[in-house]
């Protein structure tokens, strides 16, 4: 018999999500955060050329400039306050979770903090992201400065770089705040909304210039192919996302008072996919970052110790077979690596021990954890397969079509997708909350009638 939940579920429809006023605030709270946010990655930061900064732009497109314009919005190529986005935030929050399982301190304050413990630590996360937001806007403002035409005329160095500082920093708070706010008080995770309306705005372009390079060529078949193989990635990210090893918990009965309480069962699931889009992230960034210094600096001046550099950093540029071999070795080192961090089987075997629960057939403790390594390495592996194919295959098809596209890209293709699935469901939580507080209400009333 299903659920009380399973039945509401089910009888959701239009009807239930007109009556939801309260939903129907956070929906247009959220639309009208991501207009706010696309309309400033249009206001340009103060002293740049835009001509020279696009002629610029254009000769570094295939670097990890590309892969940050892409998920900007197209910020990055008019050079907009917001072109940084919320990156260095999302390297931050990367970087406290790794220190919260080798640095003590803030070990102890994610496990025995409580509420008070994750503010603590996310206050930590912002303060680490305005540091690598000034450090990467100094470079960014100092490389520009140095680049010949790109700063405009009469305006000096010094007050180019700290106006490029203050621009760039700000915009990177300006969008922490923002993505906040819409979490708060609006629908889904704001932080990966923000980078989801950057890519999506950036995917007509895409498509329109995949259109062209198909009329230019009179060959049509690329682009359907490209297609099918977005639809095909598309299915397979849903059906993995929504996939879940689910194990089975037991709790004993035992007495209180004079009651027995407890004897129930309960599942702990497990995602295939546990480091989420965080490995293809990462990857790419490391991979591309060679290419993106050496366009910066000139090959003659390289001493002779260093002449095969050129030769090394052109094997790894974006779409070459030593590009598509490293990226997938990364996908899947980066896969292990942060699974690890997001989940620890000792310390969920003992959260388990501690409210009494247990695994049938294993004995709390040491050989809990080992069973949930087991199956957590096992299911890593299908995990890093399916990223690692969802991410590479649609890179050597527009390798084929000699395309750089970064919005057909897997990476983007995961994100969009995985942020949807996540927007949905927290919709329909909302209007099964609803749903909830209307049978709450009608119940009262009737007990109120059969009262008088």
């Amino acid at each position: 018999m299903a659920s009380a939940a399973e039945q509401l579920a089910a009888n959701m429809n239009f009807a239930s999500f007109q009556k939801a006023t309260e939903l129907h605030k956070r929906i247009w709270f959220t639309l009208i955060a991501l207009v706010v946010y696309r309309l400033g990655t249009y206001v340009p930061i103060p002293g740049v050329d835009p001509a020279a900064f696009s002629r610029l732009f254009s000769g570094n497109a295939e670097g990890i400039l590309g892969m940050f314009n892409t998920f900007s919005g197209g910020a990055v190529e008019r050079m907009a306050i917001f072109s940084l986005n919320v990156m260095p935030y999302i390297s931050a929050s990367i970087i406290v979770q790794l220190m919260g399982t080798v640095y003590p301190p803030w070990e102890k304050l994610k496990k025995e903090g409580g509420e008070a413990g994750r503010k603590t630590l996310n206050q930590y996360t912002r303060y680490l992201a305005v540091v690598l937001a000034v450090v990467q806007s100094f470079s960014i403002a100092v490389g520009l400065s140095a680049q010949p035409g790109v700063v405009a005329s009469g305006v000096g160095p010094t007050f180019f770089i700290v106006s490029t500082v203050v621009a760039l920093t700000g915009g990177t708070l300006f969008l922490m705040w923002l993505g906040e706010q819409i979490t708060s008080r609006g629908v889904g995770n704001g932080v990966s909304l923000i980078i989801f309306a950057g890519i999506v705005a950036h995917l007509p372009m895409s498509i329109g210039q995949l259109l062209v390079q198909s009329q230019t060529s009179g060959n049509y078949t690329p682009m359907f192919l490209i297609v099918i193989g977005a639809v095909a990635a598309i299915l397979a990210i849903v059906f993995i996302e929504r996939s879940q090893r689910r194990l089975l918990v037991h709790y004993p009965k035992r007495q209180q008072g004079n009651r027995m309480i407890g004897g129930e069962s309960s599942f702990m699931p497990l995602k295939i996919n546990t480091a989420g889009v965080i490995p293809p992230i990462f990857a790419s960034s490391l991979l591309l970052l060679p290419t993106t210094a050496m366009q910066f600096i000139s090959s003659t001046n390289l001493p002779n110790s260093l002449s095969w550099l050129p030769g090394v950093v052109g094997a790894l540029q974006h779409g070459q077979p030593a590009f598509m071999i490293f990226y997938a070795l990364l996908i899947i080192f980066f896969s292990f690596f942060y699974t690890s961090v997001v989940f620890n089987p000792e310390e969920t075997a003992e959260n388990l021990r501690k409210y009494g629960g247990f695994l049938p057939g294993i004995r709390p403790g040491k050989r809990t954890a080992e069973y949930l390594d087991y199956v957590l390495t096992r299911l890593t592996v299908i995990g890093a397969a399916y990223i690692t194919a969802v991410c590479v295959a649609p890179e050597l098809m527009m390798a084929a079509m000699k395309s750089n596209q970064f919005a057909m890209g897997g990476t983007s293709i995961l994100i969009v997708v995985t942020v949807t699935m996540d927007t949905v469901a927290q919709i329909q939580s909302h209007l099964l909350a609803h749903q909830y507080e209307g049978l709450i209400k009608k119940s009262k009333l009737r007990g109120g009638r059969n009262n008088r």
